[in-house]
């Protein structure tokens, strides 16, 4: 199959909702937010499904959700998560470019809000920090670009994913 998606990973906050959708507009493509997806099927709030069944059931609900998206010329912004489910990071992975939205850790802390609001899946006694270093692996394992957004502005994030196409 012919990698014809745009997909993006990132810690919540990155910006993977906003840059996805301009850059969908930019390459004249659809665009999905794999949250909404997950939000609609189940008919609750993210936050919502960690609380009916917790962290790990919602890794899983995340994950078949992930592995059956079937877009065509689409940018996917997925949930910062989505790098615990190997399935469907694999699927992911087959359908699209996937690209690592990379922000410091500062500037995730100061861009969340309320994490549980946001659907942000911590453990029990794990902080956003641990959190942010346990996935940092994850992201690059799985990415095939990574575009560092560091103090960027979208427009500047946007071409420079384009360019890498």
């Amino acid at each position: 199959m012919k990698k014809n998606n745009v997909v993006l990973i990132g810690m919540p906050g990155a910006g993977k909702s906003t840059v996805g959708v301009v850059l969908a507009k930019r390459l004249g493509c659809s665009f999905v937010d794999s949250d909404l997806v997950i939000q609609e099927k189940y008919d609750r709030l993210l936050h919502e499904l960690i609380d009916e069944y917790g962290v790990e059931g919602f890794w899983k609900i995340e994950n078949d959700v992930n592995a059956s998206i079937e877009r065509h010329k689409s940018v996917i912004a997925t949930g910062g998560s989505v790098i615990y489910g190997a399935g469907a990071m694999e699927h992911l992975r087959q359908i699209g470019v996937v690209v690592y939205l990379k922000l410091p850790y500062e500037e995730v802390a100061e861009r969340l809000g309320d994490l549980n609001e946001r659907g942000v899946t911590l453990r029990e006694g794990q902080t956003l920090r641990d959190l942010y270093e346990e996935r940092i692996p994850l992201y690059e394992k799985y990415a095939h670009r990574v575009i560092d957004c560091h103090r960027k502005p979208i427009r500047e994030i946007v071409a420079e994913i384009a360019e890498t196409l």
